[in-house]
């Protein structure tokens, strides 16, 4: 029969941006949306009588969650293990210290008193009996000097040649892991990397690119692996979509910011039908809606009524919004940001309001000499203005009469100075 999983990944509890705190459980908005995500997962997990649960990595935030967001995931956790299905947890950059000797954030479910949770700190394989029958799980959790052995010939090597050994050595490894494994057994690959096809997104744009370790699809793409499961992009997207097997990202599970507002967000539900034969379906998970409203305010329009025609296009109805209105150059900022604050009552968070003002080019002086007398001076200056043709004569005879008049008070003290 057929063998069923989720997977999914980046959950990421903790982030506490664009919200407020919940007034009936003191818990912030945003860190229960995540919670709500991640436990429609667990519920599909549950309906659908899967065989295990895969998690691919950043369950938290930072390293250090706080006590409130570890009582939240291992909550949603244990639900699982009611229902007595399996859970493997690779362990994923924002879960791991980087410090010697330090706890993981998930460390405390490999020390629980019971069978059920897997939790993949070091590359390994996990062989699974599943009521569907057998399976085996290579994790690889987030490469770094501490899972993969550096000697001494490294230590004088720039941080880009450690980098570049590091994805080398873990490719290394799971070629040699996916070499012990039983070709006639359903086999899944499951890390936390960043594969150099893959399309960042939203927050993770902002990383610095080259120092994550770079692994290419035919690293992973390899017998006996009938699905790859990855963590750390947090788009859902197939890397091999015309090939087998299917590589694919869960993508995270709510939305990060607003450079992630268009994505859907959700995770994959897995069927080995049998080996060789593998489909996965992407399904969304219920998200807080991301509005941003973009306003070009054009002159001869009151610029307020141009962003509240603007704002009526939009359900912000427990939407988190952003509104950003551009102005013409040399026109002054008259929105009323009251009207606009009003008129987002419905949002369940306004992040700002903000204005754009073009940058007024400025004229060169290339006509202007300093060897010019003050008269020619004038006569180029207004000469560079259509505008004030009319009354270039006059404008130059006042600005001529105002020159001599400071001449001569200049000239007088001078004179009573000696």
């Amino acid at each position: 029969m057929s063998i069923r999983f989720i997977h999914t990944a980046d959950i990421h509890f903790g982030m506490e941006n664009y919200g407020r705190i919940n007034s009936q459980t003191g818990i912030h908005t945003r860190l229960l949306d995540f919670q709500k995500a991640f436990n429609f997962c667990i519920d599909s997990a549950i309906e659908k009588q899967v065989d295990f649960f895969l998690f691919a990595g950043d369950a938290y935030k930072t390293t250090t969650p706080s006590p409130t967001q570890q009582k939240l995931m291992i909550n949603c956790l244990l639900r699982l293990h009611k229902a007595r299905i399996p859970v493997i947890l690779v362990i994923g950059n924002h879960d791991n210290p980087l410090s010697f000797g330090k706890a993981h954030s998930l460390d405390v479910f490999s020390a629980l008193p019971f069978d059920g949770f897997h939790v993949i700190s070091k590359p390994k394989t996990v062989h699974l009996k599943t009521k569907h029958g057998p399976i085996n799980i290579v994790g690889m959790p987030w490469p770094t000097r501490n899972t993969i052995a550096l000697n001494n010939e490294h230590i004088y090597k720039s941080s880009i040649e450690i980098t570049e050994y590091i994805s080398q050595a873990a490719a290394h490894i799971i070629k040699e892991l996916a070499s012990d494994l039983d070709p006639a057994i359903p086999a899944v690959l499951s890390g936390h990397l960043t594969v150099s096809s893959g399309v960042f997104s939203g927050s993770e744009k902002r990383a610095i690119y080259g120092t994550d370790p770079i692994f290419l699809p035919s690293d992973l793409a390899i017998e006996p692996f009938d699905y790859v499961a990855l963590g750390h992009l947090h788009r859902y997207q197939n890397l091999n979509p015309n090939g087998y097997p299917a590589i694919v990202y869960a993508g995270s599970v709510e939305r990060i910011d607003f450079g992630e507002r268009k994505e859907d967000k959700g995770f994959c539900l897995v069927t080995i039908k049998q080996k060789g034969e593998t489909q996965h379906q992407f399904i969304k998970t219920p998200t807080r809606p991301f509005v941003q409203i973009g306003v070009k305010i054009k002159t001869g329009v009151p610029q307020t009524e141009q962003v509240l025609e603007a704002i009526k296009k939009h359900n912000l109805k427990d939407a988190i919004v952003k509104i950003v209105y551009h102005l013409p150059a040399d026109r002054p900022d008259k929105v009323d940001l009251h009207a606009i604050q009003r008129a987002c009552s419905e949002a369940h968070y306004t992040v700002g309001i903000i204005p754009v003002h073009q940058i007024t080019k400025r004229e060169r002086r290339s006509l202007a000499k300093v060897d010019m007398d003050f008269k020619t001076l004038l006569t180029t200056y207004f000469g560079t203005k259509p505008e004030l043709q009319k009354e270039k004569d006059e404008l130059i005879t006042k600005a001529l009469e105002l020159w001599e008049t400071h001449q001569k008070e200049q000239e007088e003290k001078q004179t009573q100075k000696y």
